[in-house]
């Protein structure tokens, strides 16, 4: 059994791919083997820049820790300094809308919160240069999944996004390209489809 069987493509700043597909069939095994999560058995991956996203819900949150704890342990990691990190907080606690719990634990968060706030931390503190995004506007509202929908708009300008979506509105109106998967591999690709 191979999770991806001959999976080849490219993607420039500017683009988008969206990634189609029923559930078990490579879409986030393709994103975890992009971040370095999981080695590729065999196969060559050629990145140029940084990579960032969210793949799984909260992931790399601590959840005994507050939201405004793990914005700085997200930032530090990701090179800032305390300062930097700061300076940043107030427009990160803004973007993800959850002031009133932000100094509660992340493990009393509800699957949409964390998501708010792992996208907040995503959007104004990585500025990657190749963006993976799985199934994360999937939870929330829809004036936060627009909000994000923008977010991730303005930074395609100077990045490559990867988008895992079983929204076909979405990948329709967002993606330069599409690829359908079906048991580990491409059995449909499409390019050029939003402008």
């Amino acid at each position: 059994f191979w999770a991806l069987d001959d999976v080849s493509f490219e993607l420039r700043r500017g683009e988008c791919l969206g990634l189609l597909g029923r559930n078990g069939a490579g879409k986030t095994t393709l994103l975890k083997v992009l971040s370095g999560l999981i080695k590729p058995d065999k196969g060559t991956i050629t990145l140029k820049g940084k990579v960032g996203g969210l793949i799984a819900l909260g992931a790399g949150f601590n959840g005994i820790l507050s939201g405004r704890e793990n914005i700085r342990i997200n930032g530090s990691i990701l090179g800032y300094s305390r300062e930097e990190i700061e300076e940043k907080m107030q427009e990160i606690i803004d973007f993800a809308e959850i002031p009133d719990f932000i100094d509660a634990p992340v493990n009393t968060y509800s699957s949409g919160m964390s998501v708010r706030l792992g996208f907040a931390i995503a959007a104004i503190l990585t500025k990657p240069d190749v963006l993976l995004l799985d199934e994360v506007l999937a939870v929330g509202d829809i004036g936060f999944t627009i909000k994000c929908l923008n977010a991730v708009r303005d930074m395609m300008k100077d990045s490559a996004v990867i988008f895992v979506s079983h929204n076909m509105q979405f990948i329709s109106q967002f993606c330069t390209q599409v690829m359908l998967f079906k048991n580990g591999k491409v059995i449909s690709e499409k390019k050029n489809v939003a402008k």
